[in-house]
Formats: C-alpha cells, structure tokens, sequence
C-alpha cells in the first residue's frame, strides 16, 4: 500500500505533488519522494519519514519543473531503507522515473532476466525498480530518439505481458510527458482528473480521487485494468488498452481500510460502502445473538467509525466515542515491527472511563489482522472498566497472507490463520468476536457498482486472482515480510515470542 501521483502542468508542479502526497500520507508513512523536469533537467528529492519531514524549503526550491511525480512508502518486504524510497530514476532511454503501488509476485526472475537478457543491473529488492527497469528495456528496444503515444503503450504492453501481480505505477519520461498505467486485473487503484488553467489544461493521476478532488481537479474516471495514459509536454491527453486480457478484479481491502472515506474508487463510494458494511455486520449479529445484551458499541478509530454508527443504530443501542486518538501517532498497520506497533497503541488511544465503566461494550474495527493493537484495546476497555467485551470486524477474518502489495505478512503472524472464530476470540481476550462474512463484504461493495463482478479477496480466502502463487513463493514471503526481516533483525527476545504466541 502506497502512494503514487503525477502531474502535466502549466506552471511548476512541485507544490501541487506536495500537497497531493499530503493527502495520500494515509498509504505510507515510511518515507517520500518527488521528482520534477523542465527542458532537460532533472531535480529529486526522496528519504525516510513523513512528507512534511522529507520536504523543506531549500528541497521545495530545487524542485522546479511542469511535470512531476510522487510517492509515498510504506514496506512490504524488507527493512525500512531510505534506499528504497521512491520514485526510483534510470538514465537510459531518455531519462525515466517511476513510481509505483502494488506489488510484483514474479519479480525474482524478471530480476534475473534483466541482468542476463536485458543487460540491465538493478541496484535495490525493490520490485519498484524492476518494473522500471523492465518499462524502460522496452522503450530502448524501439530504437526511437522521440517517442510517440504508439511507441509508449506497446512498451506498456510489453509490461503487462512480463510482469505478474498487482501495480499502479506512474512514469515521468524525460522531455516527452507522465505515464501511468494499472495491472490487467486492476488490482491497486489508480484515477485520473483535469484542472482547467488560463493556460490550459493540466492533468493528474493519483492512487486515491480524493487527492485531485482536494486540488481542484474534476475527477475524470479511474483507470481501467490493463489501461495505460499518456499526457504529453503540450498537455495533450492519450489513453490506450494495452492487457490481452484484462478484467476486473479490484482489491475489497481497499474499500475496508486502505482508502480515504471521501475516496471513490472504482466507481463505489469509499463512506457509503463501510456504511453499508455496519448494516451487514448488524444483521450478523442480529441473527446469530437476538437476545444480546450490548449495552453500547464503540469505535475503535478512525477508520472503524463509519461501520460503527449504522451497526448502532441497527442494533438499537448507543454509539459512543470511548476512545481518543493521538493524531499526532502514525497508522499503527503499516507501522514496521510489531515491536513498534505494541508500543504504539497506548500512545496512540486513551479511553474514557465513563463510556466503558459497568458496561457490556462492543468494540468495533475495520479488520483483524496480526491480533495484537485488538488485544491491547480489548485490555484498555476491561481496564476502564468495561463489564465484557465484545469485538466486531467489519471485515472476514484474515487468515492468507496478501501478496498484491498489502503488509499482510507471514501467517504465522496472523491471528486468524488456522483458528477457529472462538480461537481467536480467547487469542485477544475478547468475551464474544463477530466477523463479517465474506458474502456480506462483497455486497456491500457491489451495491456501489453492481458492474463489479469478481475482487482480490485473497487475504480472506487464500485464492489468489494472478495465479502463480505457490506455496514456494509464499514461503519466500513469508522469510522476506516478516517483522524480524522488516526491523533488519532487531527484534527482541520477548517480541519474538509475542509474534508466534500472538499474545
């Protein structure tokens, strides 16, 4: 889960990408970059931290041009290294840079053909910077001093027929526009839009709508699956099918934490499908426990706030805000190490005793995933004095690891993979625990856009919409995605124990 925008301008871009990233900080806090082009120069500014830290005033200076691309990091496999921060650039053809979210499940030997075939040696275990250096083998092959539109897509054709997985990547080319194109199973996201200067038009791409709503883009649609754009220098607009087979199969996790609330994706209301998310769950548990004796439900927030308030007002109990969130305390998911989300969870929520003393309470969360921020919340609630405590995921239980650019990681730290409902529930100490089922999940979104047939919901089911992953390559993962791997081996004795035991 990263953040990714692209921008042909009129005037100098570099405040606008800035601002952009500003808004898709919620898909990467790990670290940032921009890079930006004018005549025949390129100027880069990437490192660690969040954008506002990355950026400075004598960075914002040096970044000057009309086009520009952005990127916001968080890791899926190895450690947290402001080497692998993006975009990643490559001097040959033309000057490339690229950008990209997702992730590429037969990076391995697309690494080994381009070192033995290609010719071309790629620095970083980013899979970033494979697909560049893939993208760009394939516009060298042309053999064009300018490129066309015709010379771009058939390079991004090339793409789609090598690479494997889930991407939505942007491109800069240098002296000739911004591409971007998304996997033939439209896997990650990725929308475009248009502002209308007195200079004329300008064009932006972006992971999320609500980061070209807040600049004042008019959102033109989202990209489809196996679809590529090309903006020229001049600001002119091309889009080409370039997948054999494209069809749809966007990821549901999106639509349950990934996004912003006030994000259309894919043509479905990111707010009005985790609404219609807590009517489902409601009617669950309306089903499974008629006779219950939940006294309030409570948010855990933020995400979780907008399934909360309709399953209240289903059940016919109050909806209370018990817990106050630190804002100044980053996603505690997609922080690295579970050391460091433990630490996180107490700094981040603070309850208030009142709206749990004497009370039986219903927590209520977008997902559970390793078990271990739920665990800690369940005992903040038993330590405000919460009578019992009952916890509901707006979400199936995940049980698979993903594998399509998602931190989901090993299964062994995930709390739900080989145990049962009630397993779970003792694992987090919770007095009862309701999953949405996946029947449910998947209407919920499909009542936004009924033409949505099929989604990657690979890390409920274990079925995975690309094929090609064996239990080799997940085992592969498994070793790289791990919290040891993430924090380059600095896990104590007692956080070890605290992953494999999921306590």
């Amino acid at each position: 889960m990263c953040g990714i925008v692209g921008i042909v301008g009129r005037s100098g871009v570099n405040q606008t990408i800035y601002d952009a990233l500003t808004v898709l900080q919620h898909r990467g806090q790990d670290a940032a970059g921009i890079v930006t082009a004018e005549k025949h120069g390129v100027h880069l500014r990437k490192s660690n931290g969040l954008v506002r830290d990355v950026f400075r005033t004598q960075h914002m200076r040096r970044l000057s041009g009309n086009m520009g691309i952005g990127h916001v990091r968080y890791p899926t496999a190895g450690c947290a290294s402001s080497a692998e921060a993006q975009p990643f650039y490559v001097n040959s053809p033309y000057g490339i840079a690229l950008a990209h979210n997702g992730n590429l499940i037969n990076a391995d030997a697309l690494r080994r053909e381009l070192f033995e075939e290609d010719l071309r040696h790629v620095n970083t275990d980013s899979d970033s910077e494979i697909l560049l250096n893939v993208f760009a083998h394939e516009l060298h092959k042309q053999g064009k001093l300018k490129l066309g539109k015709d010379e771009i897509f058939k390079a991004v054709a090339a793409v789609h027929r090598r690479c494997q997985g889930g991407y939505a990547a942007v491109a800069m080319i240098i002296d000739h526009g911004v591409v971007a194109f998304r996997d033939p199973l439209g896997i990650r996201p990725v929308v475009f839009g248009k502002r209308e200067t007195p200079e004329g038009s300008e064009y932006m791409v972006a992971s999320e709508s609500v980061a070209l709503q807040s600049l004042g883009f008019s959102v033109e649609r989202d990209l489809k699956p196996g679809e590529a754009l090309f903006v020229d220098t001049e600001g002119n607009l091309h889009t080409q099918q370039c997948a054999e087979h494209p069809s749809y199969a966007p990821c549901i996790f999106e639509l349950v934490y990934l996004a912003r609330p006030d994000s259309i994706i894919d043509k479905v209301s990111v707010y009005k499908a985790r609404l219609r998310m807590g009517e489902y769950l409601a009617d669950k548990i309306l089903r499974e426990w008629p006779d219950n004796d939940i006294d309030v439900v409570i948010p855990i927030p933020d995400t979780s706030r907008t399934a909360a308030l309709p399953l209240a007002y289903k059940l016919g109990v109050k909806y209370r805000e018990g817990f106050i969130k630190n804002r100044y305390i980053g996603r505690t998911f997609i922080m690295p190490g579970q050391g460091e989300r433990q630490r996180s969870v107490r700094r981040k929520l603070n309850a208030i005793d009142l709206e749990f003393r004497d009370k039986n309470v219903l927590l209520v969360d977008d997902s559970i995933v390793r078990g271990t921020t739920s665990k800690q919340i369940i005992q903040l609630a038993r330590e405000a004095g919460a009578r019992r405590v009952y916890f509901a995921s707006a979400a199936p239980a995940v049980r698979y690891p993903n594998v399509y650019g998602i931190d989901m990681p090993a299964v062994q730290e995930l709390v739900a993979h080989d145990r049962s409902d009630e397993e779970v529930a003792e694992a987090i100490g919770a007095d009862r625990l309701f999953f949405q089922s996946m029947e449910d999940l998947v209407a919920a979104v499909r009542q936004g856009n009924p033409s949505l047939e099929h989604f990657d919901t690979s890390c409920f089911t274990g079925e995975y919409v690309t094929g090609e992953v064996t239990p080799d390559y997940l085992a592969n993962q498994e070793r790289l995605r791990s919290d040891f791997n993430k924090t380059g081996g600095q896990v104590s004795e007692a956080e070890t124990l605290e992953i494999h035991n999921v306590s």
